[in-house]
């Protein structure tokens, strides 16, 4: 598959590599166990030195989200959006193609991939562990930054899983955060 576009990953996961929980828990992120998985606020990140980990500087490098419903239905009750300025891209079979005026939902890898392209984006950030997965799969990401936050929470939801061959790495950089966060990120071999 075909993108004219480059697809980069920023996820925060524990050290064993999981994402969410297996009832979509993400409370442990921030090392708390408080973040709140509903209602007026979205989670802020702190690195502990004023700043999210990078993750404003990425977003702003971007030129649109695509995501899956899941992570879509988590973010959609927060007051402030997240991607404000950013198109968003959901992917989902069952959502209504006018379910909110701040996405554009799409019914298919393809279908996304093509839409994401048209549209002439340069750099799309994937988001969500099915759809990271996916894009991965169909050798679409070009980079990937794994945030490691220093807990085992031994079951969960991962991006990672079979894929139809392995996917070759290259080592960027690390950086680590007060509080034990390690951060690396890795560019995708052709």
């Amino acid at each position: 598959m075909d993108a004219s576009f480059t697809a980069s990953v920023f996820l925060g996961m524990s050290v064993d590599g999981f994402i969410a929980r297996l009832d979509g828990d993400i409370g442990w992120l921030d090392g708390s166990g408080e973040l709140p998985t509903e209602g007026p606020e979205a989670p802020t990140p702190d690195d502990g030195e004023g700043g999210d980990f990078g993750f404003t500087e990425f977003v702003d490098g971007i030129d649109a989200v695509v995501m899956g419903r899941s992570t879509y239905a988590f973010i959609k009750p927060f007051a402030d959006w997240p991607y404000q300025g950013k198109p968003v891209h959901v992917l989902s079979t069952t959502l209504e193609p006018d379910a909110d005026s701040r996405i554009t939902v799409h019914r298919s890898l393809d279908e996304a991939v093509a839409a994401l392209s048209a549209a002439g984006y340069r750099t799309v950030y994937v988001d969500g562990g099915r759809t990271v997965h996916d894009f991965l799969a169909a050798g679409l990401v070009g980079e990937l930054t794994l945030s490691r936050v220093p807990v085992l929470i031994g079951t969960g939801h991962t991006p990672f899983g079979p894929f139809p061959a392995d996917i070759p790495l290259e080592h960027v950089r690390t950086r680590t955060f007060r509080g034990g966060m390690v951060q690396s990120t890795w560019r995708v071999k052709r």
